[in-house]
């Protein structure tokens, strides 16, 4: 049985269990249990402190786990990023009082920066060849400033809210974090086997986010040039209508190139555009 650890609170907690139903697999927590066996595949769930997964994983404690790509790196154990997971995007900066005038990173050499990542900042300010006095602190970070404890702060970003309401400006990004799948370098050969499978059903939920299923209808005249701006998964599907002169065409398009494809296509004169959400995508 493959153990899986993730975050008893927090960020990442509610997307974690969401991945794994999505994927097929029911996970029962209604009473918030630290330890519980998935119902319909060979998974046990340990729910722990972020800050500790990297460690239980690379203690054989845990097989793999769920936990930020700040978390992994800060803790610096040598466990293997198997997967992104496409959540949990944030990242780790450097923040200073608004009122404060900052030109470039040398504006850091000898304050006292408050911080939960101390390794990682370091790493950040010996490789930019600034000293400054890091002060280690967890928790309610982005006062530090506000009480005089210190003049500026390294913590997590998502959306800049929280430093805006502390009066603080994001200056420096130290890091560009999201949710990781990590694993412990010894699995043992069942549960590689149990992994591939989730990762198999992993692939396939994130294929399907990234992705929309297009149906529309185009003129015969225009099938070259339509077909030529839809990728599909190997290449459209093409039928033709009742309607003579006419066919319908059905693809696969990422999401990021939507509206550019959509554009073009109304160029070449389809009509009656449709476009549906994925569930899963097998590649």
């Amino acid at each position: 049985m493959l153990k899986i650890a993730i975050q008893k609170s927090g960020r990442l907690y509610d997307h974690s269990l969401q991945l794994l139903k999505e994927c097929g697999i029911e996970i029962n927590n209604g009473t918030r249990q630290l330890r519980t066996i998935a119902l319909d595949f060979p998974v046990e769930i340990f729910f722990l402190r972020d800050d500790d997964i990297p460690q239980y994983v690379y203690d054989r404690v845990a097989d793999i786990g769920f936990v930020g790509e700040n978390v992994v790196q800060e803790a610096n154990r040598d466990v293997s990023v198997v997967t992104r997971l496409g959540f949990g995007k944030c990242r780790l900066s450097v923040a200073v009082p608004k009122a404060m005038t900052y030109r470039s990173v040398a504006d850091l050499e000898g304050l006292k920066i408050a911080t939960s990542y101390t390794r990682l900042l370091k790493k950040y300010l010996s490789a930019k060849k600034v000293r400054a006095e890091i002060h280690e602190i967890s928790g309610s970070v982005e006062i530090a400033p506000g009480i005089g404890l210190a003049d500026a702060i390294c913590d997590l970003v998502s959306s800049g809210s929280t430093l805006f309401t502390n009066g603080l400006k994001e200056v420096e990004v130290v890091l560009r974090s999201e949710a990781v799948l990590i694993a412990n370098r010894e699995l043992s050969p069942e549960n590689t086997a149990i992994l591939g499978k989730l990762l198999l059903r992993i692939g396939a939920v994130k294929a399907a986010k990234n992705n929309k299923y297009i149906m529309l209808n185009a003129p015969n005249d225009q099938l070259q040039n339509i077909v030529s701006v839809l990728p599909g998964m190997k290449s459209p599907t093409i039928v033709p209508l009742a309607e003579s002169g006419w066919s319908s065409v059905q693809s696969v398009v990422h999401e990021s190139d939507f509206w550019n494809i959509i554009e073009q296509l109304k160029s070449f004169g389809a009509q009656g555009i449709l476009v549906v959400p994925i569930e899963k995508m097998i590649i």
